[in-house]
C-alpha cells in the first residue's frame, strides 16, 4: 500500500500574525463509564487470553456503558466537565459539535440530544460530524473556523459507544474498543495562542478498510442483515496498520513543515489511541525528539473519536501541559482519514 498525501491547503506559519481572531481551548473534560471490562472478561467471549491481548495491543482494561447510557449521555457528562473547567455556562455557547460514528440514532443528530441534556436554548447550532476515529480533530477544525467568523464559545465533543456495534466473538475488534467521551470548550484566545493550524485529509480509495455494512440506505437493517452480522463493526486490521505506519508520519512532518514548525519545537504529541503496540511503532517513525507522548490506551482501550479528547483531558488534569507549550493532535480513522491540529497552549 502506498501513501499519497495529495494536494494540500497550506496554513500560515504560526509566527505570522493571523488575520482572523485566535480560537483556543479554554477547558477540557472527559467521561468514562463506571463498568471496567478486563481482558479476562472480554477474552472469554472472543476466545483470546489476557496475555495475547496485552502482547498484541498493550490494552489491559476498557470501559463499557451501562444499559441506560447512550452516546449523548456520555457526551453530556464530558461537556459538563469541560464547561466547569472553562468557567462558562450553557448560555454562553453558540455551537455544539459532536464527533461520533455511534450516534444515538440515525436522526436527530446526537448533538441535539446533548444540547437538550445540557439545557441549551433554542437557536444554538448543534450538529454531528463523522470522520470515525479522526472525528474530534475534524470537529475541532470546523468549530475553530466557525467561531473565528461568528464569535462566541463552542463545545467540541468526541463520543463513541462501540460496545453496541461490536461482535463479542470477533477477536480482531472486540478486544480493542471501549466506550467514552471527551470534550473541550473553545473560544477567544490571546493572539498567537490557541489552534494555530489544522489539516484534514481523507483517502477514499481506502474507504473499505473499516466499515459497518448495514443500517444505512444501501443495506437497511433487516432480518437478513442481522442474521449475517452486517450491523457489526469490521476492519482489515493489517491493512489499517500498514496505512497508518506508512502515512501518518509523512502527514505529520508535511504538516509541520508547512506550518513553519521544526520537529524539536513540538512539546506534546497526543495520538488517537488505536492500539498500544501501534503507538510504540509510531514513536520511532514520527520521531519528535522533544515531545512528551501521552497515552490512555492501557486503561481505556480504543475509544474511537473520543480517544484524542480523553487523552488531552488527562494530560491537562495531570498538569503535564504548560502555558506556551506546543501541542500536536494527530488522529486517524475510517474513511480513511487523518486529522492534525497544532495548538499553542
Amino acid at each position: 500500500m502506498t501513501f499519497e498525501p495529495g494536494p494540500q491547503r497550506h496554513e500560515p506559519a504560526p509566527s505570522i500574525e493571523p488575520s482572523r481572531p485566535s480560537i483556543g481551548i479554554l477547558g477540557t473534560g472527559s467521561y468514562l463509564p463506571a463498568h471496567v471490562v478486563t481482558n479476562e472478561e472480554i477474552g472469554a467471549t472472543a476466545g483470546v487470553s489476557n496475555e495475547a491481548i496485552v502482547r498484541k495491543t498493550a490494552i489491559h482494561t476498557r470501559r463499557r456503558a451501562g444499559d441506560d447510557e447512550a452516546t449523548s449521555d456520555l457526551a453530556a457528562h464530558a461537556a459538563r466537565a469541560a464547561m466547569a473547567r472553562a468557567g462558562i455556562g450553557v448560555d454562553d455557547l453558540s455551537c455544539i459539535v459532536v464527533a461520533t460514528s455511534t450516534p444515538d440514532s440515525p436522526q436527530p443528530p446526537t448533538a441535539s440530544h446533548v444540547a437538550d441534556l445540557l439545557g441549551a436554548a433554542d437557536g444554538i447550532a448543534a450538529f454531528d460530524m463523522n470522520a470515525v476515529c479522526s472525528g474530534f480533530v475534524f470537529a475541532l477544525s470546523v468549530a475553530r473556523d466557525l467561531l473565528a467568523g461568528a464569535g462566541g464559545h463552542g463545545l467540541v465533543i468526541g463520543a463513541d459507544l462501540y460496545s453496541r456495534i461490536l461482535d463479542p466473538a470477533d477477536r480482531r475488534t472486540a478486544i480493542l474498543f471501549g466506550d467514552g467521551a471527551g470534550a473541550v470548550v473553545v473560544g477567544p484566545a490571546a493572539p498567537g495562542r490557541g489552534v494555530i493550524a489544522t489539516r484534514l485529509l481523507s483517502f477514499p480509495r481506502e474507504k473499505d478498510l473499516i466499515w459497518v455494512a448495514a443500517g444505512g440506505s444501501r443495506a437497511p437493517a433487516s432480518p437478513r442483515t442481522l442474521e449475517n452480522g452486517m450491523h457489526y463493526f469490521a476492519m482489515k486490521g493489517r491493512a489499517v496498520s500498514e496505512f497508518v505506519l506508512a502515512g501518518l508520519p509523512k502527514a505529520i512532518h508535511a504538516f509541520l513543515d508547512d506550518a513553519g514548525v521544526q520537529d524539536k519545537e513540538v512539546d506534546h504529541l497526543i495520538l488517537h489511541q488505536a492500539n498500544g503496540m501501534m503507538l510504540e511503532q509510531l514513536k520511532d517513525l514520527v520521531h519528535l525528539p522533544a515531545a512528551e507522548w501521552h497515552a490512555t490506551v492501557r486503561d481505556f482501550g480504543n475509544t474511537a473519536s473520543a480517544s484524542t479528547a480523553i487523552t488531552l483531558d488527562h494530560a491537562v488534569r495531570a498538569d503535564a501541559i504548560g502555558q506556551g507549550d506546543l501541542v500536536l493532535l494527530a488522529a486517524f480513522g475510517g474513511g480513511m482519514s487523518i486529522g492534525l491540529a497544532l495548538i499553542r497552549w
